[in-house]
């Protein structure tokens, strides 16, 4: 975690954790465009991390690694917005799928976590893209699965089981998107760098002492759920003595793993290591299913497969983790070579996303996105309004006038403005109010008037007004409350800038939805 901190702050100086956040950050509020150095600088700090131990997974980062070959791409050849969004699913495709040598999954983590605009034309680079780098990762690694199962033959009379797996999964689910987040804003809230990485190491220290299973991403701990040979995962614990060899030793165990890897994966992101939540996921999935199926068997109320559930499990948690049923199912699928299991594993994952989305509407990928009105959706008029920014919108031909000018210089503002809306500011700039053209028709030829009449009698305070930084989704929200035609635009010290109309904004709406729509 130290040398990663190091590398990250004194070579990469940016901020590169939490990558399938950050692509689709860039999605929506970078125009796709995703800096050069994430080319390799996830590679090269997520590398540390694991490798010396840190509690996390290495598919977040090279994901970002993908989409970043993407986008840098499609930068060089001076691609639009649309095309450029396409190559970045294709490198982030092809990541998925070089990693796990599974295209299948590639292709459906691109869409559904990532490209929320696609048409069945794009569907053919992400094909290529994913194939592509199946063969090239079998070539160069081999073609062997990820993970080998001894996973029995489906079962109807399971279906139950793997139906309450599903719904256990949705609720572990909710526990780790919510504490993750929740711990992570709480180390982050320490604000010494070396302070906080000093915690975090100390607190991951002695979770893997006690847990030795979370030490890594944990691929060689579920290799033995999913091959029911459980000794190599626990010989190394030394915590425990006697207890080792007792029935329930195991299961219980395993939930206290399952329920630490939280604290572990939080402690290596938010301390100063590199790397995702993908992995983790897979892991807590692996033993949430090896549990239930292992206190079922020991109560003797119903024989259930450990490896199958183990094995289904992975799908479950995935599917609540990251909203995304289809990945997981087929991901999980591909990477065991468990099509056999397919039925259960459509079941748990369906149950899964179904008992998660009663409590929570966005993935750990999507939820901070989503609070701060910067994630796109499959709502094409929620997407257009989150790729709007206010700041371009803003008109600046208005003719500002000061509170104490007379009649006569607010006449003479009106004979050389081409608008019928005078802001009202003070010397410094700060927004009194708005005078309406209407509001002054009837005096503005009387001459007599002309001294005796000041602009701060006239005046009077707008409708409501936009803060430059404001998400467009409040904006609209304010002309509708409003019913305002123009609004006027201020910063945080309520300076003036201009004015946004709704005709401003219809305009650029349409050019933003013909700009997403792919032909």
């Amino acid at each position: 975690m130290f040398l990663a901190f190091l590398l990250v702050k004194y070579v990469i100086k940016d901020n590169i954790s939490h990558g399938v956040t950050k692509v689709l950050h860039a999605i929506s509020r970078n125009e796709s465009k995703i800096k050069a150095h994430n080319c390799w600088s996830s590679m090269a700090a997520s590398s540390v991390t694991i490798g010396f131990g840190g509690s996390v997974g290495a598919e977040a980062p090279i994901v970002y690694t993908g989409a970043a070959i993407g986008s840098n791409i499609a930068h060089i050849l001076g691609l639009n917005y649309r095309q450029m969004t396409l190559l970045l699913g294709c490198g982030a495709a092809g990541a998925v799928a070089g990693i796990f040598k599974a295209p299948l999954a590639g292709i459906l983590f691109s869409l559904e976590i990532l490209l929320f605009n696609l048409s069945i034309s794009s569907i053919l680079p992400l094909l290529i893209s994913s194939i592509t780098a199946t063969v090239v990762s079998s070539l160069l690694m081999g073609s062997e699965v990820v993970f080998t199962t001894t996973a029995e033959k489906f079962l109807i009379g399971n279906l139950p089981y793997y139906a309450l797996l599903g719904v256990i999964c949705g609720f572990v689910s909710l526990y780790f998107t919510r504490m993750t987040l929740h711990l992570e804003d709480k180390i982050h809230a320490i604000r010494t760098p070396l302070r906080r990485w000093f915690l975090s190491a100390i607190g991951l220290g002695i979770l893997i002492f006690v847990f030795p299973p979370l030490y890594g991403e944990g691929y060689g701990v579920l290799n033995t759920f999913l091959n029911d040979n459980l000794e190599p995962a626990v010989s190394n614990t030394i915590v425990f003595g006697d207890l080792a060899f007792t029935p329930w030793f195991l299961p219980l165990f395993f939930i206290g793993v399952l329920f630490c890897k939280v604290f572990a994966m939080s402690f290596t992101n938010a301390g100063g290591g590199v790397g995702g939540t993908f992995g983790p996921t897979l892991f807590m999935g692996g033993i949430l299913g090896f549990v239930m199926a292992r206190s079922m068997n020991l109560i003797d109320f119903h024989h259930l497969p450990e490896a199958n559930f183990a094995l289904t499990g992975m799908a479950g948690l995935m599917a609540g983790v990251m909203q995304a049923p289809l990945t997981a199912i087929f991901l999980i699928a591909e990477i065991t070579g468990g099509y056999k299991l397919l039925m259960p594993l459509i079941i748990t994952s369906v149950c899964s996303f179904a008992t998660i989305r009663g409590f929570e509407s966005y993935s750990i990928y999507t939820k901070r996105l989503a609070k701060a009105g910067d994630l796109l959706t499959h709502d094409n008029d929620q997407a257009v309004l989150v790729l709007l920014r206010t700041a371009d919108l803003v008109e600046t031909d208005f003719k500002a006038i000061l509170a104490d000018d007379t009649l006569a210089t607010l006449v003479k503002a009106v004979s050389t403005s081409k608008r019928n809306i005078f802001p009202v500011v003070e010397s410094d700039g700060r927004l009194l109010g708005i005078v309406l053209l209407d509001q002054i028709r009837e005096i503005m030829f009387d001459r007599d008037r002309y001294e005796t009449t000041f602009v701060k009698d006239l005046m009077q305070p707008p409708a409501d007004v936009i803060i430059i930084d404001e998400k467009m989704e409040q904006v609209m929200e304010k002309f509708e409350i409003s019913g305002a035609w123009n609004l006027p635009v201020i910063n945080k010290q309520q300076c003036y800038i201009g004015f946004i109309s709704k005709s401003k904004i219809f305009s650029a709406y349409r050019a933003q939805l013909a700009h997403l729509s792919h032909k």
